[in-house]
């Protein structure tokens, strides 16, 4: 059962693939914009633009040139840039571990917040403080991302500069590193020192990305577990003894843990989304930093090449926790 499920999934993911391609390949031709005037200096002759356009194909038909991509993207080619001259898939490649590591650590920030609310609410649930968490959250959800990037600029950047508001590492800083992840090699090395730098460029923008997230978990999960502490196993556990906070802990959070899950899975893709305009605002050297250098100058390769990487990365983290989910959830798993 579980298998073809998988199966039936894998291929709904490929369809998606395919859709999300065809969508952006012809959105992003038909948009006003000429990326071959964009490359050459004015007054440039008519042979230089045919010359140019036959070059990256633009001569031909949409279907034509969809056709050649996609032959072209099978064999791991996504073409080469317009404004670098470069491999798109090694431009998308070198940038992605530093989103992936601002999003894994907004990830952890908003689980630890959201996570911590959502106990604490549900500890002192019918008190005057479970309505200031509750304010807390009405705030975090009401208020984007790049509002909150804004004003930690603004608080811990300028007034009280505590934190880097912009790169991803001081140029000062010698990097013996051998990948782009440079916070897990930093690790792995004991280079404590470029750790700290690391996170000190990354926490602002990675709380800015955690703040909206962590509202909606701790939203969720406090309501899942004023629900189940009054259930009749948090109730035997009461007559046993145990502590408000112990049962909470130990036999409402495992059994209100699921339907946070699923949702911190769902919203993670969406957090990655969230860093194009997160890292443009900190000049963070990621993946939406390089999308809206694309749009801006117009090209589509590497336009074409973020877009499927971030499609590829959506479907796959909602398969992944579709796979999770079915595996924890008993009932699913035996269905």
């Amino acid at each position: 059962m579980l298998v073809r499920v998988t199966l039936s999934r894998l291929l709904t993911t490929l369809i998606t693939l395919f859709g999300v391609a065809v969508i952006v390949f012809v959105v992003i031709r038909v948009v006003p914009g000429n990326p071959i005037a964009m490359m050459l200096p004015p007054g440039a002759s008519e042979a230089d633009i045919d010359r140019l356009k036959t070059l990256y194909g633009l001569d031909k038909s949409i279907i034509e040139q969809f056709a050649i991509w996609l032959g072209n993207v099978l064999h791991g080619d996504f073409g080469t840039s317009i404004s670098t001259r470069q491999p798109v898939l090694s431009l998308v490649l070198d940038r992605l571990p530093a989103t992936l590591e601002l999003s894994l650590m907004a990830l952890v920030i908003a689980v630890v917040i959201g996570g911590t609310l959502a106990i604490v609410g549900t500890r002192l649930r019918g008190r005057k403080a479970e309505v200031g968490i509750d304010v807390a959250n009405g705030i975090g959800l009401s208020v984007p991302d790049f509002l909150w990037g804004l004003a930690l600029i603004l608080l811990f950047g300028v007034l009280w500069p505590i934190f880097q508001i912009s790169g991803r590492v001081s140029p000062r800083l010698e990097l013996p590193f051998t990948s782009q992840f440079y916070l897990f090699e930093s690790i792995l090395r004991l280079r404590f020192d470029i750790t700290a730098d690391l996170l000190g460029h990354m926490f602002m923008p990675a709380l800015a990305l955690a703040l909206p997230l962590a509202a909606i978990i701790s939203q969720l999960l406090k309501q899942s577990l004023k629900e189940t502490v009054n259930l009749d196993y948090s109730v035997l556990a009461r007559t046993k003894g145990y502590s408000e906070t112990k049962v909470i802990l130990s036999e409402a959070l495992p059994n209100s843990i699921l339907p946070t899950l699923t949702l911190v899975g769902v919203q993670f893709t969406f957090l990655i989304g969230g860093t194009v305009i997160i890292e443009r605002l900190f000049s963070y050297e990621g993946l939406g930093n390089m999308a809206i250098d694309a749009v801006i100058n117009r090209d589509l390769p590497l336009i074409q090449g973020i877009v499927i990487l971030f499609a590829i990365l959506f479907t796959f983290i909602n398969l992944a926790v579709d796979m999770t989910y079915a595996f924890l959830n008993p009932k699913l798993r035996h269905a």
